[in-house]
């Protein structure tokens, strides 16, 4: 088959990922074999790739990136029940976990020390065929197209765990900071509860995005600090994260209200904390399985916009420069 290898990481330019023949893998028990019909293109593939995340990811070299996979089941290995050969399914990050330690039994999987994570510390989906374990892949609703359905597995996840985190209701405001690959599923799942939704970003395509998708408002941060816009008629009661910037965390924390909350979804560092004001930082990763279903189960009600473009598997290295590039409107997807 055709995937591409991360070999040695380093800037994308400098070509570490190589587009190569491999062999096909074979489902081992409790996994299916996956032929690749859409692959998200996501930031962390790009922090990968690049190194930003040695020594301890990726797992090992050479190594298939991709996360955000839809495929349709070609095998089954042995032991596997409730799949059938041709089903269509979806692989998110979370390509397993033990099930059998505290986070598991508590309902926060995600939080497993032992998890692999696809396309990091196993194989993904940048390639025509890829392996997932028969416990982790969910049915894809018929309504949902393969590049529309892609993204739901990685950013539509990790922004409706976000919005979760931030018990919003009606009589809320919200900062979505960052409308990106994450961020424009924020902000969409943040409407559905009520909450007036404020989209503050720089790039004028994601402005233009943020009010296609219904925000309340819409704040440029390229053309200042928007701490005085954001506290000027509502107090700000939360805020979340995905721009991965440590100034723009630092931004969202300023601009909260006493008690307020601010869910982060980079990786940062916070310079000030004034805990006076009993504000909540929570760090938000993935999701739970159950909370996958939700978000499938949103997506085919149709009430959520998935802003994605399909591009051919054979040009993964021009998706993930776009990417650093900031040329992306919302998300890239992969299409073998």
């Amino acid at each position: 088959m055709k995937a591409f290898l991360l070999k040695r990481p380093g800037p994308i330019a400098t070509g570490p990922i190589v587009y190569s023949d491999v062999s096909c893998p074979e489902p081992g028990p409790g996994q299916v074999l996956l032929r690749v019909l859409a692959c998200g293109v996501c930031h962390s593939n790009l922090h990968m790739v690049e190194g930003d995340w040695l020594p301890s990811t990726p797992a090992f070299t050479p190594i298939i990136p991709g996360h955000e996979v839809v495929g349709r089941i070609e095998a089954l290995g042995a032991s596997v029940a409730g799949l059938a050969v041709g089903d269509r399914v979806g692989v998110q990050p979370l390509f397993s976990t033990c099930g059998r330690c505290a986070f598991c039994r508590s309902g926060r999987e995600e939080l497993c020390q032992t998890k692999e994570i696809t396309g990091e510390s196993v194989n993904g989906g940048y390639a025509e065929y890829m392996v997932a374990d028969a416990l982790f892949v969910h049915k894809v609703p018929e309504v949902l197209s393969d590049v529309e359905a892609a993204p739901l597995f990685c950013p539509g996840i990790t922004g409706y765990a976000a919005v979760k985190k931030a018990r919003l209701d009606a009589a809320d405001q919200v900062a979505i900071f960052g409308i990106g690959g994450v961020g424009h599923m924020a902000l969409q799942f943040a409407i559905l509860t009520g909450a007036r939704t404020v989209a503050v970003t720089g790039s004028a395509r994601h402005r233009e995005l943020a009010q296609e998708l219904g925000a309340s408002r819409v704040i440029d941060s390229s053309q200042g600090d928007p701490v005085e816009e954001l506290r000027r008629d509502r107090a700000l009661d939360a805020a979340l994260v995905f721009a991965p910037s440590e100034d723009v965390v630092n931004t969202a924390l300023r601009a909260l209200k006493p008690g307020g909350r601010l869910i982060v979804g980079v990786n940062s560092s916070i310079r000030f904390f004034p805990f006076a004001l009993e504000q909540t930082i929570v760090g938000s990763l993935l999701g739970t399985r159950e909370m996958m279903e939700r978000v499938l189960s949103i997506a085919a009600s149709g009430r959520l916009h998935v802003a994605a473009e399909a591009m051919p598997l054979a040009a993964a290295s021009d998706a993930l420069q776009a990417l650093k590039d900031r040329t992306v409107r919302g998300r890239l997807v992969l299409v073998p």
